[in-house]
């Protein structure tokens, strides 16, 4: 695919990333919430060149980067949204003005590490950018999963069905 292909493909995953962050959305209701990280990390690799070949290390430095900022958006967009159970049981999510802030903060350090490898002479392709939005997406989208499981009861019948191990514990506590 060609850089043009991989920019409109970012282009296009950004666009529903926030159209789809920023507008309530089920939790849960999608069973495949991995499927697009999937497909940008495939289109990512596909063509090779994520590490410029006469700069090896160097690329190799910003690509892991790219990636740690990418996890790290991921962790930040979880912790800023706001998540919410309705009566009927579902869970539903959406970001808030701090999650706007972490894609701008992210956008931001992003274009300073493209400025860094510039004047390095270090060149990374646009499958650098689809593999940071997939590890974003894939952090984001587990841990969101992972935190709005539901915490079974502390008491009564529930309880003991819970030690006796037919239910499941919950992970939640740590990121609430």
């Amino acid at each position: 695919m060609s850089a043009l292909m991989n920019v409109l493909l970012a282009l296009a995953a950004v666009a529903l990333i926030l159209v789809r962050q920023f507008k309530p959305q089920q939790v849960g209701g999608s069973r495949r919430w991995w499927l697009l990280p999937a497909l940008l990390l495939f289109f990512s690799v596909r063509n090779g060149g994520l590490v410029d070949q006469h700069h090896r290390s160097g690329s190799l430095v910003l690509l892991g980067a790219e990636v740690l900022i990418g996890v790290l958006m991921g962790v930040g967009w979880v912790l800023t949204s706001k998540t919410w159970t309705e009566a009927d049981g579902t869970v539903w999510s959406r970001g808030t003005g701090a999650t706007a802030g972490i894609w701008v903060l992210g956008i931001l350090v992003r274009v300073g590490l493209a400025g860094l490898g510039a004047l390095a002479g270090i060149h990374l392709g646009t499958g650098a950018i689809l593999l940071a939005l997939a590890a974003s997406l894939l952090v984001r989208g587990g841990l969101l999963m992972w935190r709005t499981q539901p915490a079974p009861a502390s008491y009564g019948a529930a309880a003991a069905a819970a030690c006796a191990g037919s239910a499941r514990p919950s992970r939640r506590g740590s990121l609430d």
